[in-house]
């Protein structure tokens, strides 16, 4: 559960592979080559910050190359789900009995963390569900040899290369097994995945045995990620995400990520809540996952943190909304959103907005910001709703 879990799924630098270099704030730094060598280079610059050589060798001194690893990172899954599709399949009877029943078991480490960082218990406990299923699914592949593939190949050295060493930090910790942890295919860790270099800053020792173990402890994973979000800049007794009702009346042009208004001039206009009161200082966007026929949300500026988390706007739509039914929202009114386009008819969107001179960034066939963006903007210039969400009347227009 970290930020620079973005880029792991979202970006692809095209660097190619082979020997690179990267700067840091020590010197360049080697990818690529003789795993070897790349390995000893590594032991040397964790010696040079401080670790042990014995952490280092027992940490690295097993490391392979792992050639699952590289296959997921160059095929990775793009998110292309609808909202409705996605969040029902996530948000579960089953994630969610499970979820108030494990914030009713660990009550008392969630009130602390609550205390200490402001975090509700429903906003951490949605992403331990989405994230590991409680800690059931925390993935089977060595987090030594990941980080080490990872951080040897040319594509993103700079994320994963400060990863590795961090992961000797936790050697010396006596916090990581460099033969028996296991985590994500891209290095993550434990019960709310979370890299090294994230596990050493903000690493909790919730259950007080002396060590942070996420993949073992569900307190000290809590604890952690109460302290990570913090980080991230929570806005403490603050709501997140809001359900709403909207008027067919609405200029949707307005909506969106980026466009906000007050909680009070977003009611003015008819916007009204479906559960709870509106917060009327706040500034708010208007949310349309699947445009204007669709569940409508207000994001407040902590809807901000689910985004550095993770980029992709189902996903976090997803878990913002599964922690407010975790706080006691109903389910929203899935209403009856236009029909979509599929995959190709996307792509052929995004073709032709580009052509038109817009940044939809790759063409993919993922509604990400910028596509919604053009989207919306076109819609507007062509007298259609421009609630973001892509039709095939809008692909027929142009």
């Amino acid at each position: 559960m970290t930020r620079r879990k973005n880029f792991v799924l979202t970006i692809a630098t095209g660097i190619a592979a082979g020997l690179c270099l990267f700067t840091s704030s020590a010197s360049a730094q080697q990818c690529g080559g003789d795993f070897r060598q790349f390995l000893a280079g590594v032991k040397q610059e964790a010696v040079a910050k401080g670790l042990s050589p014995d952490a280092a060798d027992r940490t690295l001194a097993g490391a392979q190359i792992d050639r699952k690893v590289l296959s997921r990172d160059r095929a990775q899954g793009v998110f292309k789900m609808t909202f409705l599709d996605f969040s029902k399949r996530v948000i579960s009877s089953y994630r969610m009995k499970n979820g108030a029943a494990n914030m009713k078991k660990h009550a008392a480490i969630f009130q602390r963390t609550e205390n200490e960082y402001g975090i509700p218990a429903p906003v951490i406990t949605a992403f331990w569900a989405l994230e590991t299923d409680f800690g059931a699914v925390q993935g089977d592949f060595n987090t030594v040899n990941a980080l080490a593939t990872l951080a040897h190949d040319c594509r993103r050295p700079e994320l994963f290369r400060p990863q590795l060493i961090a992961a000797i930090e936790m050697v010396q910790h006596g916090d990581l097994d460099p033969q028996r942890t296991t985590g994500a295919w891209a290095g993550e860790i434990g019960m709310v995945q979370m890299l090294p270099e994230d596990i050493i800053k903000f690493g909790r020792d919730g259950d007080g045995d002396g060590h942070v173990k996420l993949k073992q402890s569900a307190s000290d994973a809590i604890l952690t990620a109460g302290a990570f979000i913090n980080h991230l800049g929570w806005r403490q007794g603050e709501p997140w995400l809001q359900e709403v009702t909207v008027p067919q009346t609405l200029n949707w042009y307005e909506t969106g990520l980026g466009k906000t208004k007050t909680g009070a001039q977003w009611a003015a206009l008819g916007v009204q809540p479906r559960w709870g009161q509106i917060s009327p200082n706040l500034p708010a966007s208007l949310l349309l996952p699947q445009g204007r026929k669709g569940p409508a949300f207000l994001a407040y500026p902590n809807f901000d943190i689910y985004l550095e988390w993770n980029q992709s706007l189902i996903y976090t739509t997803s878990a913002a909304y599964f922690a407010t039914r975790l706080a006691g929202a109903p389910r929203y009114n899935a209403g009856n959103p236009d029909q979509g386009l599929n995959d190709a008819q996307m792509k052929q969107l995004q073709t032709k907005l580009q052509a038109r001179g817009y940044d939809v960034g790759k063409i993919d066939g993922i509604l990400g910001a910028g596509t919604r963006g053009a989207v919306q903007d076109m819609q507007q210039k062509l007298g259609m709703p421009a609630d973001a969400w892509p039709t095939p009347a809008l692909l027929n227009k142009l």
